[in-house]
C-alpha cells in the first residue's frame, strides 16, 4: 500500500507541477508559440506538448541551469523547429481536385471497345477492311489510302461509307462504340 500512496502523491505533486508552470508561463508560451507559428491552434498545441514534455522532465526544470522561463521556451521554439522540418521534408498533401485528377484514366472500356471494333472488322469483306484500316489505323488521307491500295479516291470513300455502315449494323445499337465519318 506505501507504493500506491507513494504514487498519488507523485501524481498530485505532477499536475499541481504543471498546473503551477501553465498559470505562470502559459500566456508567455502562447504568445511566443503563436508569434513564432501565426496560428493560434498550432500554437495551443505546441504550449500544450512543451507542459507535457515538462511533466515528462521534472527535473530539467529544477536542475539550477538557467531558468524555468527559458527552458520552456527553448522546449517550445524546439518544438516548431521540429514540425517545420519535418512538414518541409515531406511533400505537400494536395486534395483531388477536377483539375488534379489521376494521370491515367481506367482504360477498361477503351481495350473493350477495341476488341469489339477489331472483332467487327473481321467480319468485313477483305477489300472493305483494308480501306478502314488504311484510314483509321494508318492515319492515311483517302487520297492516301487509293494510292496504296492502287484504286481511285472515289472507291476509298464508297468502300469506307458500306464498311462503316456494315460495322454500325453490327454494334446493333447494344453497343455505344464512336466511329467517326470519313471525309475527303
Amino acid at each position: 500500500m506505501p507504493a500506491l500512496w507513494a504514487r498519488k502523491r507523485a501524481a498530485v505533486a505532477d499536475e499541481a507541477l504543471i498546473r503551477s508552470l501553465y498559470e505562470e508561463h502559459g500566456r508567455a508560451l502562447l504568445a511566443y508559440a503563436t508569434r513564432l507559428t501565426n496560428d493560434r491552434a498550432a500554437a495551443e498545441d505546441v504550449v500544450q506538448e512543451t507542459l507535457v514534455r515538462a511533466w515528462r522532465h521534472p527535473d530539467s526544470l529544477v536542475n539550477g541551469k538557467g531558468s524555468v522561463r527559458g527552458w520552456l521556451l527553448t522546449v517550445t521554439r524546439n518544438i516548431i523547429t521540429d514540425r517545420y522540418r519535418a512538414k518541409s521534408a515531406r511533400p505537400a498533401e494536395v486534395a483531388e481536385t477536377p483539375v488534379t485528377t489521376a494521370v491515367q484514366a481506367d482504360h477498361a472500356d477503351s481495350v473493350v471497345n477495341s476488341m469489339v471494333v477489331l472483332d467487327a472488322l473481321e467480319r468485313l469483306s477483305p477489300e472493305h477492311r483494308d480501306v478502314l484500316t488504311e484510314i483509321y489505323f494508318r492515319g492515311r488521307s483517302v487520297a492516301e489510302a487509293a494510292e496504296t491500295l492502287g484504286v481511285p479516291p472515289g472507291t476509298v470513300k464508297s468502300r469506307s461509307y458500306y464498311a462503316l455502315r456494315a460495322m454500325r449494323q453490327t454494334f446493333g445499337g447494344s453497343r455505344q462504340v464512336a466511329i467517326p465519318e470519313v471525309t475527303g
